[in-house]
């Protein structure tokens, strides 16, 4: 866990980049669509950021908060599940979906962690 912890630190700080207003050529390069005012840019880069600082700290430590892996694991799979999603209706891409394929096993690999230590993952019907 600590290595793929450390990855997505890395990955998170490309992504917080990105995310600012000059990042705007490699959100090009994935599809993402053009026109954000930097305040929202910058609000979404600082949260990958501390995000991505949160997985170098958690990394270093060793030692993983449940409840951090849980919100790293939704998180990671709600991008890529937003992406998926915008590809198909034809909002974009389908090189945008394709840029968060680490989002999917980074977020997958955090939920079988949680699944693994006996954590249970509430279902959507609440049962």
């Amino acid at each position: 866990m600590s290595r793929a912890l450390l990855a997505t630190s890395g990955m998170n700080a490309f992504g917080a980049f990105a995310f600012t207003p000059w990042g705007a050529p490699l959100r090009a390069l994935v599809g993402l669509p053009p026109g954000t005012h930097s305040l929202y840019l910058l609000i979404i880069g600082s949260f990958v950021g501390l995000f991505g600082l949160g997985y170098l700290y958690t990394g270093l430590r060793e030692r993983a908060d449940p409840l951090f892996i849980a919100i790293a694991g939704a998180g990671k799979l709600a991008f890529f599940g937003l992406l998926a999603a915008f590809w198909l209706t034809g909002e974009l891409p389908i090189h945008a979906p394709v840029a968060a394929v680490g989002d999917l096993v980074f977020g997958s690999m955090f939920v079988a962690w949680l699944l693994g230590r006996g954590i249970p993952i509430p279902s959507v019907s609440g049962q």
